[in-house]
């Protein structure tokens, strides 16, 4: 089981999508969406999806530089 404390815990590898979500401050659906575009790096193991732990911020990196690009 998964607190609040366990989505800011910097020794995690892998986040569920529910603590992607809550880091990115968004909601679920919009997490697997943003999965399913490819837009979020994300990988299978066994049946679970999971989120590499940078994979949050190499999101926020990518939409701010194309941010600046614009």
């Amino acid at each position: 089981m998964s607190t609040t404390t366990d989505a800011a815990d910097p020794t995690l590898v892998l986040l569920t999508v529910k603590e992607a979500a809550r880091r990115l401050q968004i909601g679920r659906t919009t997490c697997f969406a943003l999965i399913r575009s490819g837009d979020l790096e994300s990988l299978m193991i066994g049946r679970l999806r999971r989120v590499p732990a940078d994979a949050p911020a190499a999101y926020i990196a990518r939409r701010r530089a194309e941010g600046f690009a614009a």
